[in-house]
């Protein structure tokens, strides 16, 4: 009796096993143009994450947008969009008491977003920092900060477990920075099938949104063997700025060198050569004025380095196309449906926090046109970055709206 007893829970057990699969392949998760959301508007100090007037609503958006705003991103041309949230306070000990509370507030979040006729993807966007206890860093590098992040993500896919999969889907890590070093380390394939397992473990029906290592690249993509990952209700996402001294200028947190760099065109060859000259005679002086005297040299070598790789538009094109080409081969040869694929983030800079130089909309606009019809020409998804902020298309910063040329492009999209 008690081995005809456990035959049968063994039977059960499988069924089960067998309707979560079914399931999962059967969740319809479609996505075609879409826009990031900002991570953060104001980013209050971790110090205060423990005031519930600071915290919540969350993400913080939610303080400043509404439903006609999301009603205005459909009427544009998106049918998605990507909701960056950041996973420090979900992990930092100022917030335990507010625990439950985020939760409810992202899934509030979502259907509100839902409830205005687009999609979501819900982005866990853990970034590099100096100024906070829980970052990409530390969670990369402290095994017990990892497995609280795995348990994390497992209980954001249950509280998103009870949505339409249809309308929302889960992106259990953005830009992993990890196995940068080709050859030197391959961390990620393994920390990746734990968050796949934590994840699908509490939302077998929830489309998960899985990329490479080394800040989604493509090239880490293309690193990954789709068949050890064993679900059919999986896309595949990385993300490209290509060319980087064009998208970046004037960012201070992307490196030394990058800071130094602006009012270069895009593309380069659009304007005369004597005002492109005169653009990088600019860069080569603030560098001379500016950057470190042992790192001048380099920096100034560099700068003639990446010029030289797109100084002709077939040179500029290529750049452009080599992350798109690399995705496509990987994606056939490991049999990945075009429309399983997502270029979840790219875009240029409008202005830096701060600084003078905004980038003019015509070059921002020229650059986002291209990104998307080589998306599109692949059959690939896209999401811009972002709502607001540094690289803003709908707001700049503190609200103000931006120049509406990046939306009029994408409304004039066939």
């Amino acid at each position: 009796m008690a081995l005809l007893t456990g035959m049968i829970k063994n039977c059960l057990a499988a069924l089960v096993l067998l309707a979560a699969a079914a399931g999962a392949e059967a969740a319809s998760f479609s996505m075609k143009r879409g826009i990031n959301l900002d991570l953060w508007t104001t980013w209050p100090s971790e110090e205060s994450w423990s005031d519930k007037a600071v915290i919540l609503p969350f993400p913080e958006w939610r303080k400043s947008l509404a439903r006609a705003d999301f009603e205005a991103l459909k009427d544009t041309g998106f049918d998605f969009v990507r909701m960056p949230v950041d996973p420090a306070p979900f992990l930092s000990a100022k917030t335990i008491a507010l625990r439950e509370q985020l939760f409810a507030s992202v899934l509030d979040s979502v259907r509100l977003i839902n409830d205005a006729g687009l999609k979501v993807v819900v982005d866990l966007h853990l970034i590099p920092s100096e100024v906070r206890s829980i970052d990409m860093g530390n969670v990369m590098a402290e095994p017990d900060l990892f497995d609280a992040y795995v348990e994390f993500v497992r209980m954001m896919a249950r509280t998103l477990s009870s949505q339409d999969p249809a309308l929302v889907a889960l992106e259990p890590m953005n830009e992993p920075v990890i196995d940068c070093e080709e050859g030197k380390s391959d961390l990620w394939p393994g920390r990746l099938q734990r968050l796949f397992a934590a994840a699908r473990s509490s939302a077998t029906r929830l489309t998960l949104v899985l990329g490479g290592a080394c800040y989604s690249s493509a090239e880490g993509l293309t690193r990954l063997d789709p068949a050890k990952i064993s679900d059919d209700n999986i896309i595949w996402t990385f993300h490209s700025y290509e060319p980087f001294l064009l998208t970046h200028q004037g960012a201070t947190w992307a490196g030394d060198f990058i800071p130094h760099v602006g009012g270069l065109p895009y593309p380069p060859h659009a304007v005369p050569r004597a005002e492109l000259d005169a653009a990088l005679a600019a860069v080569r002086a603030r560098i001379e004025a500016e950057a470190p005297w042992a790192r001048r040299s380099g920096m100034l070598a560099y700068l003639g380095e990446q010029m030289a790789m797109l100084d002709t538009s077939e040179e500029l094109q290529a750049a452009m196309d080599a992350p798109f080409e690399l995705v496509g081969q990987w994606a056939k040869r490991h049999g990945v449906k075009p429309e399983n694929i997502l270029l979840g983030e790219f875009g240029m800079i409008r202005q830096e926090f701060e600084s003078p130089h905004v980038v003019p909309a015509k070059y921002r606009a020229a650059y986002v046109r291209d990104m998307i019809a080589r998306a599109e020409s692949h059959g690939f998804a896209w999401s811009m970055w972002s709502y607001g902020g540094a690289f803003g298309v709908v707001e700049e910063f503190d609200g103000r709206r931006a120049e509406p040329d990046v939306l009029e492009m994408v409304r004039g999209l066939p």
